[in-house]
């Protein structure tokens, strides 16, 4: 059985915060932990400061001017944007009744050979270190 997907007002009140019912769970989980995640983090957070800096370049003057008023805001928004997106997105999946370390599954499942090869070499890790096995900056 196919995940229930959002219609397309429900996807936008999602993008920008809103809770899915929980009918949609598991496409909520594939959106914010599956393969694209940050993708599409960073193309919805792109669209509301470009909204907001449009106004601008309707102001009479040159293309020069207007790039040095809006490039360094919209380039500060997606580069707050890229470096929260794990925060924003475990915040998303918590906020859901999800797993917030479904985030780092593509990670784990990436480096799951260095994980292999470390316990064939050394052994298993020690119960302490399973605290730093996940991204949560908490």
């Amino acid at each position: 059985m196919a995940p229930e997907k959002p219609n397309f007002w429900q996807y936008i009140a999602f993008s920008y915060g809103r809770r899915l019912p929980d009918s949609m769970r598991r496409w909520v989980a594939e959106d914010l932990a599956g393969q694209g995640a940050v993708r599409r983090h960073m193309i919805r957070f792109a669209i509301p400061p470009l909204l907001v800096l449009a106004p601008v370049w309707l102001l009479p003057a040159s293309v020069y001017v207007r790039l040095e008023m809006t490039a360094p805001i919209y380039i500060w928004a997606l580069l707050m944007a890229l470096a929260l997106n794990k925060v924003w997105r475990r915040h998303r999946l918590a906020q859901h009744g999800l797993d917030p370390n479904l985030v780092d599954v593509i990670k784990r499942k990436r480096d799951a050979h260095i994980h292999e090869d470390y316990v064939r070499r050394f052994g298993p890790r020690p119960e302490d270190a399973k605290r730093q096995s996940n991204s949560s900056p908490f």
